[in-house]
């Protein structure tokens, strides 16, 4: 396995994302860079809304779309301004504060929290993690206890690291992108502006800065090798 060289192109929005696997994909597709499209999940969401079929989908108060065929646990708390796609499953004490897009198949576990996010169809986040100004591709998983991190200890404006060039977002709160079939370890921690490439494996109890390129394994921070 060898070391990878690091390029911005590959952070755009049509690198990271292989497949068009959500609601959100037309809207998505404009952007150049994925993390632009997080000022504008509300919006999105609300223009998605407009096209549900009511036969599909359940239109509760406070904006929110549930498809017929989701299983939502009575202890789950739905806030406002949420879709949840179809076969999803809603589990135990989960939270959905506001704006999430959730696709079809998805697992949204017991003490997860959403805040601000799309999830892709068949996205898992199933056991005690909290995904905030986030968008997660095709597949994506993440592991028992980790987290992505979406404003920074200082609250100054997030940027991302390519190698070794800086990125400005602009963004005061900016948790993680995940490619499609991104798999983040247990209990790790994707920290403000984290951008991980599809296919891309992330160990256990990492704490994850910056771009981690599609089809790699992130060992540890500065030990990122090929997938093989």
């Amino acid at each position: 396995m060898s070391k990878i060289s690091l390029q911005p192109d590959m952070m755009r929005t049509g690198n990271i994302f292989i497949s068009d696997r959500t609601l959100a994909w037309k809207f998505l597709a404009k952007f150049e860079f994925p993390w632009e499209a997080l000022p504008e999940i509300s919006n999105i969401l609300k223009k998605i809304s407009t096209e549900l079929d009511p036969a599909e989908y359940d239109m509760l108060d406070n904006n929110v779309f549930i498809h017929k065929s989701a299983r939502v646990a009575p202890s789950a708390h739905i806030g406002k301004s949420v879709i949840i796609g179809a076969n999803t499953e809603v589990r135990h004490c989960a939270f959905i504060r506001e704006n999430a897009i959730v696709g079809d198949d998805a697992v949204v576990g017991n003490s997860t929290e959403l805040k601000n996010v799309i999830l892709f169809d068949k996205v898992q986040v199933p056991h005690f993690n909290y995904i905030g100004d986030s968008i997660l591709g095709y597949k994506s998983h993440l592991g028992a206890g980790a987290i992505t991190s979406n404003v920074k200890g200082d609250r100054a404006l997030v940027s991302t690291r390519c190698g070794n060039q800086i990125i400005e977002t602009g963004l005061k709160k900016f948790g993680a992108i995940l490619g499609d079939n991104a798999e983040i370890g247990c209990n790790s921690v994707l920290n403000p502006g984290s951008i991980i490439g599809a296919n891309t494996i992330v160990y256990p109890l990492s704490s994850v800065r910056g771009f981690v390129p599609a089809d790699s394994i992130y060992k540890s921070q500065g030990d990122i090798v090929n997938r093989t």
